[in-house]
């Protein structure tokens, strides 16, 4: 992981707006989700939506001087795909790292003197467990180089959770490295390991560097702890990991300096810093090179902003060749808007419909300082963007598919939506969770959609104290949606949520493998 008005009103009518009266029975045929009374102008329904004259756009509309490219209103619909490179790749990807693995641990047996006493064999296992960790960095690394491949076949969502895994990994293995490190050295002086640290901090310069490496290590933990996470600003984790390089080129240093497996190895030492080196060229290539290069080829660049409800807008940007960025539905870029309060940080945002040669648009939710400012963005405003990043993205397998979104997690859901291909018709759901109609945003251009794909589409509005239950839960799914069980579904939105409804989905008798899901909490 992936962060992060006005509400539409009778000036901005969809379709005929529904509201429920005496209770739960609703205008217009349309059935509301627990009686909850509709306003500012579009359905609640149980049914499929018909959209009058309207045309199935997907796209996006705005007023005054602002072009919004004609061709934004068809989405070009998805090629067919099984999905099966996304359960081949991560398989693929895991086995070379357990082969990483194996070969450090041939490193450390091939030049470790095994001399069987107290200290050495303490120190022996804090050497292996210095490798580990120091192979364990490259890899944290690696998985967030932004390679293609990885960012579009396992995705940012799960390459996140390998980093956070691999990251409390590798901060118990340094820790532990330490640990054995001055025990064993303590145990063969005969000195106590308070002596012995003070002699390695005060004699060797490299274990100092490492030291500190250690500490900013230890720090960036502790403001990546959930509990700490919720109470600090995004930059501010973002720019602590920042450190994580510093403290890795700290230790590379002590690595050969002090490190046992390289002393008298000579390819040894050639092999460990090519690994560095591919690395860092990886992520100096995809994180800083290949950025500047798309932007100045493709001028990302502001052209209008609108807002869609209260505390959300959409960004409409405008440029050139954006078809060459081959970028699919349920994807999204890292977006560094070049104002003098924007400039020194990125945040990934989805796009919102799919990218026309000219056109594309994102729609954010305000959550923080970035996300918050972007209502006053000016039109004109340079942008650089990195990606498309992301493997939330639909294949064609053949089944019906389900679409559940959650607040602003609609925004990939609504491109989805618009790329499924019109031969699909009657096989797409789209069940949308809002706790208060005000947050729903593109109801307008869903109805649309749903309309011209015959799809079922069901606004889920109202939070569950007034509901008087779960619309999500998966009893209510399966009366929701009948035959659920052969369904291929997609989840977005809050974390909370997601999790929720991707676990109702598994007790409906939804294989696993069937459920694609991305945390939305920008």
């Amino acid at each position: 992981m992936p962060p992060p008005d006005r509400r539409e009103t009778g000036a901005n009518p969809v379709l005929a707006p529904a509201r429920t009266t005496g209770g739960n029975r609703a205008l217009d045929a349309t059935r509301t989700t627990g009686g909850i009374r509709t306003t500012g102008g579009f359905r609640a329904t149980g049914t499929p939506v018909t959209a009058g004259a309207n045309t199935a756009t997907g796209g996006i509309r705005t007023t005054g001087r602002v072009r919004t490219a004609g061709a934004m209103r068809t989405a070009k619909p998805i090629a067919p795909g099984t999905g099966r490179a996304r359960i081949v790749l991560p398989i693929v990807v895991l086995v070379v790292i357990a082969l990483g693995l194996v070969g450090v641990g041939y490193l450390w047996w091939r030049n470790t003197l095994f001399l069987h006493t107290p200290g050495a064999l303490l120190t022996d296992v804090g050497e292996v467990l210095g490798l580990i960790a120091g192979y364990g960095v490259v890899v944290l690394v690696a998985l967030m180089s932004r390679l293609p491949p990885l960012e579009r076949g396992i995705g940012t969502d799960r390459l996140a959770r390998w980093h956070t895994i691999g990251g409390r990994i590798v901060i118990s293995t340094v820790s532990g490295h330490v640990v054995f490190i001055i025990w064993g050295f303590a145990v063969t002086a005969h000195e106590s390991v308070t002596r012995e640290t003070i002699t390695l901090e005060t004699t060797f310069p490299d274990i100092l560097m490492a030291t500190v490496a250690w500490f900013l290590l230890l720090m960036v933990a502790a403001i990546s702890i959930r509990a700490a996470r919720r109470r600090v600003a995004y930059e501010t984790w973002y720019y602590a990991h920042l450190y994580t390089y510093l403290a890795i080129a700290l230790a590379f240093s002590h690595q050969f300096a002090n490190g046992g497996a390289f002393a008298e190895s000579f390819q040894s030492r050639v092999a460990w810093s090519a690994m560095y080196a591919v690395t860092g060229a990886l992520l100096l290539w995809y994180r800083v090179i290949t950025p500047l290069r798309r932007s100045a080829r493709h001028q990302f660049t502001v052209q209008a902003v609108k807002p869609e409800a209260p505390g959300i807008v959409s960004v409409l940007i405008s440029g050139r060749e954006f078809d060459h960025l081959r970028a699919e539905p349920g994807q999204f870029f890292r977006w560094r808007f070049l104002t003098r309060e924007l400039w020194w940080q990125s945040h990934p945002y989805s796009l919102s419909a799919m990218p026309q040669p000219d056109l594309m648009r994102i729609t954010v939710k305000a959550r923080g300082d970035h996300s918050g400012s972007l209502a006053n963005l000016r039109p004109g405003t340079r942008i650089v963007a990195e990606g498309p990043y992301g493997a939330f993205t639909p294949s064609l397998t053949g089944r019906r598919v389900l679409f559940i979104a959650g607040g602003v997690g609609i925004t990939p859901i609504r491109a989805m939506f618009a790329a499924l291909p019109k031969r699909m018709s009657g096989g797409i759901t789209l069940l949308y969770r809002a706790s208060h109609p005000r947050d729903v945003v593109f109801s307008r251009e869903l109805n649309a959609i749903a309309s011209d794909r015959q799809a079922a589409m069901h606004y889920l509005i109202g939070s569950r104290e007034e509901l008087g239950y779960d619309p999500l839960d998966a009893d209510h799914l399966q009366r929701t949606v009948p035959g659920l069980h052969r369904y291929e579904a997609y989840v977005c939105g809050p974390t909370g949520m997601t999790q929720a409804a991707v676990n109702a989905l598994v007790a409906a008798g939804v294989p696993r493998r069937r459920i694609h899901h991305e945390s939305f909490d920008l």
